[in-house]
């Protein structure tokens, strides 16, 4: 019987002009002697001056159990050059965060929840992150973020940024006209007033909801560089 789930101690591939020889190495010595010997027999005509490489996997301390293979190679099947796969180079920390700045800004995890369309009336966001919204939000809808919200289109529902005490979020819209709004712990009523056509933005300031126009007094215009978030 053959058991296919039995990986074979010695197996041999072509690799870039050159054989790949990986090597199992919890088998007996003279196993995989017999196996190699069996493979570059069936190779011999591809073997004269090729560069095979010996592949132990992340086995240490055979280095005399190579010396022994690669001399048995060069002098039985007449090799041109043995030798062991290149060690992976492990980057410091400090250098990947040089490479990436150098770069430019890559940040690969995000705290954001994207949505484009329209937010309905009768319909609930709720997340820990920060929202953006490209779209309206109607008036009976409901949005609740642990961080900002963003509003690109008319912003008519009922809106808490900051959920539940962040004090320092903000609330952006193009279009800036919630029914109620809240962020962190301080919360305030919708204004009946017609909607400016500007884009605003609200925040906490000695304990009140100021609401800005955003083109005289960005929140982002003091940010020096690009915030990961």
């Amino acid at each position: 019987m053959i058991n296919f789930d039995t990986p074979a101690p010695v197996k041999l591939k072509g690799a870039g002009g050159g054989l790949w020889v990986t090597i199992d190495p919890s088998h007996p010595e003279e196993v995989l002697t017999a196996e190699i010997d069996k493979l570059f027999k069936k190779l011999k005509h591809l073997t004269v001056n090729a560069s095979v490489v010996l592949d132990l996997g992340e086995e240490q301390g055979q280095q005399d159990f190579i010396d022994r293979i690669k001399a048995r190679l060069i002098e039985k099947f007449e090799v041109g050059r043995v030798s062991t796969p290149p060690k992976k180079r492990s980057i410091p920390t400090a250098r990947i965060r040089q490479r990436d700045v150098s770069r430019g800004w890559n940040h690969h995890r995000s705290d954001v929840l994207m949505l484009r369309g329209r937010v309905r009336s009768g319909q609930k966001i709720d997340t820990k992150k920060h929202v953006v919204i490209t779209g309206d939000v109607n008036p009976g809808s409901e949005i609740r973020s642990g961080g900002d919200v963003i509003v690109l289109g008319k912003l008519s529902g009922k809106v808490h940024a900051g959920s539940p005490g962040n004090n320092d979020a903000i609330v952006f819209a193009l279009e800036f006209n919630p029914t109620h709004i809240k962020i962190g712990s301080v919360s305030a009523a919708g204004s009946e007033e017609k909607v400016q056509d500007r884009p605003e933005f609200a925040y906490v300031e000695e304990g009140k909801i100021i609401v800005r126009d955003y083109m005289k007094a960005s929140p982002f215009r003091k940010m020096p560089w690009p915030e990961a978030v």
